[in-house]
């Protein structure tokens, strides 16, 4: 006979056959609503199943990173024990020698042979120079086209909107084939040349890609005698003259060439390091580096005097700005001249004492580095002048004629004119009323994570002395504005399938050119 239940043994029972009907209640409710776990599919019927014929396994081979962690207790270790310390501790070091590694910037000369990392094939004796979708974007929609020229009643303006406005995609390679760069482009140029186009660019991992619009695909079929029928295929094609070195280990984020020889290229990048490329020896050479190999400085500017050549500029993401004389490696003079990063910096051309930054700090400043003052190893320029915006400003540009473009995230392009620059005494303090902008154009700036961030560049000599500048479209255009804030032109075409963010002008011809995200070149002549 079972002993009978306690009163606090029944109302446990009670309690555990409620739950239980509650449970079963609730999958009941799920199965009915489609919630519950599904049940596997049946196997199909031997004798009427049809099994498709698998094709072979595709191994894909899978590089080493790095060191990998490995269990201490299958290799017979001892948890605690020395030997396990001291496992764990070599296992350390050699992950981060191997981030070291992964980071380190190259020193020394560098043979382009050496590096050159696709494109035509490079011989040490060719020289260049002989041979002379983000927010708020709506892709393809146009806000200014002929409709706008047609409009413009003075008569000096719609001539220069028809000549900028005339500016024709390139058509010896489609857009798409032109891929200056393996990664995206951070920085673009134009060769000075004016005897050909010969476009210059620098991408996310330290490419340096150089093409050459001089050689179409119809200039290359005649010179390798090949006839094609006009049906052929397009892999048939040739490919376009383009040629990439690996200078850098990390982003290149600027360059210029040398007012005194144009041979000569200054490169920056985040690698901490600016290199000079000479294309006439094949030869790419360290010329400022931290003293201390560990230091991560990245740069994201370069400038060189024109009233001294042997004088560079370089800015850096920590806020400072330094200077180095070629001619005596090792003398560099730092400025530490914002708390925040400086996205880009700017000499005037005219009087190339006069420096402009801009920062994360949400300011465009100006300083005359004729008046230094503070201890000799902390020296600042004089800050004349200051003009703060609603959000980040990502560049600063001056051109020769004492203006000065910036871009910011409030989405805006301000035009800051200086008179009289020339004739200012060391020190002179620009008034609030003159740091204003004296133009204020409304343009879509928001950039996004995975488009390079949109720089108004000016034309160092513009035709007709007529300052102009141009900028990156979101919409997939390059805009072309003036000193006044009038838009002259907006440049596209088909086949551009990404933005053009990274735009340049050639220093003198009618030229443009511009990059995108996927290192394709787009090219308007």
């Amino acid at each position: 006979m079972a002993p009978e239940l306690s009163e606090y043994e029944q109302q446990r029972q009670a309690n555990i056959a409620q739950r239980d009907k509650l449970l079963k209640q609730l999958a009941l409710d799920a199965g009915q609503a489609g919630l519950g776990p599904q049940k596997p599919a049946p196997k199909a019927n031997k004798s009427g199943a049809t099994h498709k014929r698998k094709g072979p396994v595709k191994r894909v081979k899978v590089e080493d990173a790095g060191p990998r962690r490995t269990s201490s207790r299958l290799q017979g270790l001892t948890a605690d024990s020395e030997v396990a310390k001291r496992k764990a501790e070599d296992e350390h070091v050699a992950t981060q020698e191997a981030a070291r590694a992964k980071r380190q910037r190259n020193s020394g000369e560098l043979n382009l042979s050496d590096v050159v990392v696709g494109g035509r094939d490079w011989d040490k004796s060719e020289n260049f120079l002989v041979d002379v979708v983000s927010r708020g974007a709506n892709p393809n929609e146009r806000t200014f086209g002929d409709s706008e020229v047609r409009e413009t009643t003075d008569k000096e303006l719609r001539s220069l909107r028809e000549q900028m406005s005339g500016l024709e995609l390139y058509d010896g390679f489609e857009p798409n084939r032109i891929k200056i760069t393996p990664e995206r482009i951070y920085s673009l140029g134009f060769h000075p040349t004016t005897d050909k186009q010969l476009v210059f660019a620098g991408d996310k991992m330290g490419n340096l890609g150089i093409f050459d619009a001089s050689q179409t695909s119809e200039s290359v079929k005649a010179e390798d005698g090949v006839k094609k029928e006009a049906d052929e295929e397009e892999e048939d094609d040739p490919d376009p003259a383009i040629t990439s070195f690996h200078c850098h280990t990390r982003t290149i984020s600027s360059f210029q060439f040398s007012h005194a020889n144009p041979s000569h290229l200054y490169t920056c990048s985040y690698d901490s390091s600016l290199r000079l490329l000479d294309l006439t020896k094949s030869k790419s050479t360290e010329i400022y580096a931290p003293s201390d190999s560990l230091l991560d400085e990245p740069l994201s500017g370069v400038e060189m005097d024109p009233t001294a050549p042997h004088m560079l500029y370089f800015s850096r993401l920590d806020g400072h700005v330094g200077r180095t004389d070629t001619r005596a490696p090792g003398t560099t003079d730092i400025f530490q001249l914002s708390e925040k990063k400086i996205g880009g910096f700017s000499l005037n051309p005219a009087n190339p004492h006069f420096i402009a930054t801009a920062s994360l700090d949400r300011y465009v400043r100006i300083w005359d580095l004729r008046k230094l003052s503070g201890k000799a190893s902390r020296q600042l320029p004089a800050l004349i002048g200051e003009h703060e915006s609603r959000l980040s400003v990502s560049h600063a540009a001056f051109n020769s004629a004492g203006q000065v473009a910036t871009a910011s995230y409030d989405d805006t392009v301000k035009i800051h004119t200086f008179e009289g620059m020339g004739s200012w005494n060391p020190g002179h303090k620009i008034s609030d009323d003159e740091m204003a902008p004296s133009s204020i154009i409304r343009h879509n700036n928001q950039t996004g994570r995975w488009v390079t961030i949109l720089r108004a560049q000016w034309q160092l000599h513009p035709p007709n002395s007529i300052p102009r500048f141009c900028i990156g479209n979101m919409n997939r255009f390059v805009d072309i504005y003036t000193a006044n804030g009038d838009q002259l032109a907006q440049l596209g075409g088909e086949g551009i399938t990404a933005v053009p963010s990274v735009a340049q002008f050639h220093p003198t011809e009618q030229w443009v050119a511009a990059g995108t995200a996927s290192g394709k070149l787009c090219l308007w002549t």
